[in-house]
């Protein structure tokens, strides 16, 4: 699988050109699904989200993929863009459930990590009225930094663990609604596929 990326946004559209022999190359081979179905080969995926990733946010993709033979099933060409679109809706809505997962384990995280800090803070103050002995101090301020220790988690995840997921979903929501064409070389020009 050979591929490119056409120079620079054509008319505020982002090309991203994969030469192929057939079709079929960019799904997983041993997806059992039918073939408008199958999940992207990760290869392909991977090239495909790479160049994607390269464009700005507001502009539009278009896929084109060059045929170096013809299609022994001229009908395939018109579930290429279906399939891909719906490939990348999957992993938008794949994305979107992972950051609910997230949110709610930082939701957790955050009510544990405020209890175990009020719990520290509280004993702390406690051993520290016992008494003014280098312990006593030691002791009190380890509480101290082991309640903040366990604030690491929750404000790890609401400030910055969701941002690359969030970036990825819209990503992915840009690429479900890309266009995707099919040029054979028996017409040796591009033949959009119908929506």
């Amino acid at each position: 699988m050979d591929g490119q990326r056409a120079g620079g946004a054509q008319g505020k559209r982002g090309v991203i050109e994969l030469k192929l022999r057939d079709p079929a190359q960019l799904f997983n081979s041993i997806d059992p699904s039918p073939f408008h179905e199958r999940d992207l080969d990760p290869k392909a995926e991977e090239f495909i989200v790479g160049w994607a990733s390269e464009y700005p946010r507001g502009v539009a993709l278009e896929m084109i993929v060059h045929l170096s033979e013809a299609l022994r099933d001229p009908g395939l060409a018109s579930v290429v863009e279906p399939a891909v679109q719906s490939y990348f809706r999957e992993r938008m809505e794949v994305t979107r459930r992972e950051l609910r997962t997230l949110f709610s384990i930082g939701r957790a995280s955050l009510a544990t990590g405020l209890a175990f800090l009020g719990l520290c803070t509280i004993a702390s103050g406690l051993i520290h009225n016992l008494g003014e002995q280098a312990f006593y101090r030691v002791a009190a301020f380890g509480l101290e930094i082991a309640g903040w220790v366990a604030m690491w988690r929750p404000l790890e995840i609401f400030l910055y663990d969701w941002w690359p997921i969030l970036r990825r979903r819209r990503l992915y929501a840009r690429l479900a609604e890309m266009r995707v064409s099919v040029s054979t070389p028996e017409k040796d020009n591009v033949c959009p596929t119908p929506i």
